[in-house]
This record gives structure tokens, sequence and C-alpha cells, in this order.
């Protein structure tokens, strides 16, 4: 057993990490001491690095195998007590910015910065884990440069992000990257069916219908809430037909993304506050102290503003879904043989497809597109969503109103 056998569909980019990890032993020079921005050779450490990829890639896992492989003294075994701290997120020389809000803050890299100055307190590195680096704007990533232009000797930076476009071209010139491709939907069901024991039917259309995004093929294999909620999403968009459908259709695609960002966050919002309120010493159902209160507020904030991406997050899982339903259906129309997505109602696509052209599906696609590009520019969502499904009425109108189940 080792960390690495838990990713799928990167083959490519395990070697790199594998290789870099062994070259650097316990006794070789500062990974500081071969520049990023250099040609370098493929088994060479450096102290930064970039994982790029999709999401659902497994850009997050791949980053923590690597530092499990760095901080474990025998390699990254998996088994033993450093690999279970760094997945746990608890080893003393692992430092780890993860956030649920809309944006990284300039204060939380302040303090992960002046964090990366301690020497290693029990391995031979000290690792940093940026989780989604993009992230953080401007004046923020100019605060991770000049960490990562003077790195302490024996300090390793690993950034993720989408894609290198996301970061300032000043960081991405002293990191070296690491590209990750989506995985084969075959890749992903069998890791379902390995690691959640869920049956082959389940995980390949789990995997098919997260478009081989891991997390998102965990939840739809394992959850039949959220599967519910992704049917209803395809069921709407196929019976929308008018602007009063559209008006409808859109508040409730919002109550499907609150519903979905609650089931995220809830249970998650439950347990920190139970633990907040153990470690100030209150116990459960007793009077929050006056001069505690501020600590529970600035939990309750937090938790806040996780709610406010998670309902982001969830109206992006449905453009995500919406997406793929004209992407099948315009593959049918221009007879492409390529696997659809929504393959368990491959009849219905198949129906819609007929009675339209790939002009009228084309533009739905276009108006997902443009919802997506507004709620990022902070229009209200319900006026995107309502714009998105008079678009997709019109693709739909000239349709069949009964089709095949």
């Amino acid at each position: 057993m080792s960390v690495w056998d838990d990713l799928t569909g990167q083959s490519a980019a395990i070697e790199v990490f594998r290789a870099a990890a062994n070259s650097a032993g316990p006794t070789s020079s500062s990974p500081a001491s071969a520049s990023p921005g250099a040609a370098t050779a493929p088994d060479s450490m450096t102290h930064s690095w970039l994982v790029t990829g999709p999401p659902g890639s497994g850009r997050s896992n791949l980053a923590y195998a690597f530092a499990s492989a760095l901080l474990c003294r025998n390699g990254g075994c998996g088994v033993c007590a450093d690999c279970r701290q760094v997945a746990a997120r608890t080893h003393p020389d692992l430092a780890v910015l993860a956030t649920d809000r809309v944006i990284i803050s300039i204060d939380e890299v302040r303090r992960l910065v002046s964090s990366s100055q301690f020497s290693p307190s029990v391995s031979r590195y000290r690792v940093v884990v940026i989780e989604d680096a993009d992230r953080m704007a401007e004046r923020t990533s100019n605060v991770l440069l000049k960490a990562l232009e003077e790195p302490p000797e024996r300090t390793v930076w690993i950034l993720c992000a989408p894609s290198e476009a996301d970061l300032l071209p000043t960081i991405r010139s002293r990191v070296r990257s690491v590209r990750l491709r989506v995985p084969s939907t075959a890749d992903v069901a069998a890791l379902l069916v390995k690691r959640d024991g869920v049956d082959d039917a389940t995980a390949l259309r789990a995997a098919r219908e997260s478009q081989s995004h891991i997390g998102m093929a965990h939840r739809l294999a394992t959850n039949d809430e959220a599967r519910a909620r992704r049917a209803e999403t395809i069921e709407l968009a196929l019976s929308v037909r008018s602007v009063g459908d559209a008006v409808r259709g859109a508040a409730r695609l919002l109550d499907i993304a609150g519903a979905d960002a609650q089931a995220i966050t809830e249970e998650r919002d439950a347990e920190e506050r139970a633990a907040a309120l153990r470690s100030l010493g209150i116990e459960p159902g007793q009077a929050i102290p006056p001069a505690l209160r501020s600590q529970i507020k600035n939990l309750e904030d937090d938790q806040k503003r996780r709610a406010t991406r998670s309902l982001r997050d969830g109206i992006d899982r449905i453009l995500t879904d919406l997406l793929s339903l004209y992407r099948d259906v315009v593959l049918v129309q221009l007879g492409a043989q390529i696997e659809l997505v929504n393959e368990a109602i491959s009849a219905r696509v198949r129906q819609l497809a007929e009675g339209n052209d790939s002009s009228s599906t084309l533009a739905a696609m276009d108006a997902i597109a443009d919802a997506r590009r507004r709620i990022s520019a902070n229009v209200a969502p319900a006026l995107a969503l309502e714009a998105l499904l008079v678009t997709v009425a019109a693709a739909n109108s000239s349709a069949p109103r009964k089709v095949p189940q």
C-alpha cells in the first residue's frame, strides 16, 4: 500500500512527483537549489510546485500524496504515523490553506508565509499546500510571491489551481507546473467500485454524469438525494416551454441549489460549532459567556461565507448538468459517435435532438455560458437563471411534448 494507490487516471503526473520525492533523499541538497523556471530533469526536486487540472481531476489529492511522500520516513507508505497525520491534516510539518469562501484573504496568506519560515520539526521538509490558489486577489498573490522568491531552505510549496492562467505570471515563473488530465469514465468508475464499494452499474452512471469529476462522482454514487436533485434539474430543463415555465423553473433551480448547498454544509457546521464549544469548555445547552461570544460569532460569520460559496457552487453544478444535457443533444444532431453523459435518458435526449436543429441547441449552450458569466459578475442568480431558461424554452418549443421514458 502507498499514498499513490487511491489516485486514478494520472499516471504521468504521479511518476513526476514520485521521482521528485525519491530524488529528494534525506541528505539531498536544498530543494530551492533548482530554479523552477529553468529546464529541469524529469526527476528533479524543486521548492515550489503548481498542480493544475479541471475540477474533480484530483489536484488536492495528488498534492497531499506528494506531501506524504516528502514527510513520510518510508517515502509515502500510507500506513505510518506521518502518512496518517497528513491524511488528517495534522502533521506538524504540514501547513494547509483551503478556503470555503469565495476568496482567500490576505491575512490568511500572511500567516501561512510566516509559518513557512520555520524549520521542519520531525521530517526532512516543511510542506505548505494551498488549495484553490486561483482564489487569491492580486494583492494577496504578491504576498505569496515574496515567499516563493526567497524560500526557506527546507520548505516546499504546493499550489493547486484549475489552470496556470489563473495565477499571476510572476508566480507561474517561480513554480514547476504539473498538469492533470480528465480521468476516463472507466478509471473513475473503477475507483468508486474499489474505494466506495458501489456496484458496477451505479459507479459507471455516476462517473458519466459527473463527467469524471471524482468528488461529484462519489456523491452521485453514494447519495440518493444528490441523484434525485440532478434528475429533477434535467427533467425541469426538458419540460420548460414558455416564459412562465422559465420563471417558475428558475425559482425551483435556486431551491435545488440551496438544498444541495445545505446538505453539504449543515453537518459540517454543526460539527464545527460543537468542537468550538468543547474547546472553550462550554457544555451542550449551556449559555455562552459574554467574553466568549465574539469567538462563536467569528465562527458563525465564517460559516455564512462558506454557505455563500456553497450556494454558488450548487448553482454552478446545475449549470454544468444542463450543459451536459445540451452537449448530448448536439452530439446526436451532428451524428457524432461519442459517449453521452446522460446515457440513462438517451431516448429523451434523442427525441429532443430530432425535434430541434443544432443552432437552437447551441443557443441554449451559449445561454448557459452567459448565465455562468453573469452570476460570477454578481448578477442576481434568479435573473440569470430566468434568462437562461427563456432561451432553453425556445430550444424546446418545437420538440414533441411527449417523449419516451
